[in-house]
């Protein structure tokens, strides 16, 4: 690569040590006297533009009486109630996985202890003196809501679920409700 005459100058301007500086000084904190020299990590990359459509669009969100956005409110919210004097049942997550013999014996798939192989979540709820019909059960995408007269449970679940294809099973002997959900979680297909 030959140089121009316009890059050696530049070259030499930015080599070029402070007019005032005097020979037997050793500060490091001299303010640097050339344009290269003064620049900062803040001018690397393009420059930002002045985005007015963003603020217009700001403008017209605090405009609304509204308090809240949707993006604010979080499923299963319109289930919380403060007001509402039942206590919490006790209740377990559990991750339930189809392990077959290949994976058990073989190793041959990609399965591991780990809930990111796990397909079914099971929630498992203690709910002592309870008959069946006093129950009520709502799941959603990420929610499950869970009544009886004496009891209340939202449960905010860790993972999105199919909650069209969940099973729940009660157990009238021991007091419990078993509630099993796929998950639907976005990196699922490279974990089966």
């Amino acid at each position: 690569m030959a140089f121009t005459s316009d890059m050696v100058s530049a070259l030499a301007e930015i080599l070029k040590p402070p007019e005032n500086a005097d020979s037997d000084s050793d500060l490091d904190d001299e303010a640097p006297k050339t344009e290269f020299a003064k620049m900062g990590p803040g001018e690397i990359g393009p420059k930002k533009k002045d985005d007015s459509s963003s603020e217009s669009n700001q403008d017209a969100k605090k405009n609304t009486k509204d308090i809240w956005t949707e993006e604010d409110v979080g499923e299963g919210a319109e289930y919380e109630s403060l007001y509402d004097p039942r206590p919490q049942p006790e209740y377990e997550i559990l991750y339930k996985q189809a392990v077959t013999s290949e994976d058990m014996f073989l190793q041959m798939g990609n399965k591991n202890p780990a809930t990111a192989s796990c397909e079914d979540m099971v929630v498992k709820i203690k709910l002592p003196d309870t008959k069946i019909s006093d129950m009520t059960l709502d799941v959603k995408s990420k929610f499950l809501d869970c009544r009886t007269p004496k009891l209340k449970l939202g449960l905010h679940l860790p993972h999105p679920v199919d909650h069209e294809s969940g099973k729940a099973k009660w157990d009238g002997d021991k007091g419990e409700l078993s509630v099993t959900l796929r998950m639907k979680r976005e990196l699922d297909f490279m974990n089966f």
